[in-house]
């Protein structure tokens, strides 16, 4: 399959808890409270013949996910828009969007991360969350959205392309795309990319800690007309 898929499943928890070992991270968002299930062992999602082959980097909450989820609490809510996640892993920024009352579809490929995002939205109670399968290299969008977000989503250079065909796709012509990400290379040769089509703002964003803080880029894009 390659596209959104328009079919909404209902989902087993039971079934879910059968077939998954996992651990439950607690998360604190503008004083709301959050569980995320994750897996207690990624071995089982791993290609042991060639470790770089699908590594589940969906499995973890990247720190990246928590600046995006804090700045989606933050966004005044328009209830007429209508979001897009993708490389939504284990469901953390749509659900919290979801929660402070945005309207989105998350979406991933991978089909344990569906799982664990499906698991997530009915423990976090949002039953109601769209989750749907999208792959990235090969997108068909059944409508289109008014922001696009995704956290450390421009990880490998080789998928930037693929990115730009996904925003002209499933982005209206005055929609925004809204990124975090951690600082590395790739994001630079990302910002020099998209300034092409777009309207770019990179803002840095600090994550911290009880002993520690980092930096991160959100970048925040509208098309050029």
């Amino acid at each position: 399959m390659n596209n959104i898929k328009n079919k909404r499943i209902k989902f087993d928890l039971n079934q879910f808890y059968r077939n998954y070992e996992t651990e439950q991270i607690p998360m604190v968002v503008n004083n709301k409270k959050f569980n995320f299930l994750i897996p207690k062992n990624i071995d089982r999602f791993i290609n042991q013949d060639n470790l770089f082959d699908g590594f589940p980097l969906w499995a973890k909450i990247w720190e990246a996910t928590t600046v995006l989820s804090c700045y989606m609490a933050d966004l005044p809510v328009k209830t007429e828009k209508k979001i897009l996640e993708i490389g939504a892993g284990i469901g953390v920024v749509g659900i919290v969007a979801s929660s402070f009352g945005h309207r989105v579809l998350m979406s991933e490929y991978n089909s344990d991360a569906l799982n664990f995002a499906r698991a997530n939205a009915v423990i976090n109670n949002c039953n109601d969350l769209e989750i749907k399968y999208l792959d990235w290299n090969k997108p068909v969008c059944d409508e289109h959205f008014d922001q696009i977000i995704g956290s450390e989503v421009v990880y490998k250079k080789q998928e930037i392309k693929s990115l730009l065909i996904l925003f002209d796709k499933c982005l209206k012509s005055d929609g925004e795309v809204t990124l975090a990400e951690g600082v590395r290379e790739t994001g630079s040769i990302f910002l020099k990319e998209m300034q092409q089509y777009f309207h770019v703002k990179a803002g840095k964003r600090i994550l911290r800690t009880d002993d520690s803080s980092k930096q991160f880029i959100l970048f925040q894009m509208k098309k050029k007309t």
